[in-house]
């Protein structure tokens, strides 16, 4: 966006949010009940944490309904200055790219910024197919992996309509160290 753009400009904001580190996985069966592992439930209070000292707010959150999603939201949270409203959409868990972007163009009309909690491989998939700009170092952590707890942040210039492969300039990626 150029310098002089104001508040009311078309251009979006997507904050992709990966799921906390959970406990092993198990049955199949009971993939959806998995909770937080202790990692987990350490890392996400500091993405909060982190989105808030960079300023970065969101309007809504669409958050897949497995409990490992939403615990990850329950805990980062309490560090935002002023939390969105939630919505657990089942339609995220586990989703492919085209049904997270089939969700988020519902949703997102009308809104400056969308955060989306949601799973591996799809929300990894989503990020590399919309940055198709950003820096050099970040696209390439991006090709590398989306960690649990991250967040990769997508602006969309042309707003919900740029929704779409290539669109997206990746404006910052983050994840606890370890």
């Amino acid at each position: 966006m150029s310098s002089d753009a104001g508040p009311h400009t078309t251009g979006c904001r997507l904050l992709l949010v990966r799921h906390a580190k959970a406990v092993p996985k198990g049955d199949p069966a009971e993939d959806f009940e998995r909770p937080l592992g202790e990692r987990g439930k350490a890392d996400a209070p500091r993405t909060g944490r982190w989105l808030a000292e960079n300023g970065y707010t969101a309007d809504l959150a669409l958050c897949s309904p497995s409990r490992r999603t939403r615990q990850t939201w329950q805990l980062l949270v309490p560090a935002l200055p002023d939390p969105p409203d939630a919505v657990y959409d089942e339609r995220l868990y586990n989703a492919a790219p085209n049904a997270l972007v089939t969700v988020m163009t519902e949703r997102g009309a009308g809104l400056g910024c969308l955060a989306l909690v949601g799973h591996n491989t799809g929300i990894h998939e989503l990020a590399t197919a919309l940055c198709g700009t950003g820096p050099a170092e970040l696209l390439e952590q991006l090709r590398d992996g989306f960690p649990t707890s991250g967040v990769v942040v997508v602006d969309l210039a042309g707003g919900w309509a740029d929704l779409t492969p290539g669109r997206g300039h990746l404006a910052a990626m983050w994840s606890p160290a370890h």
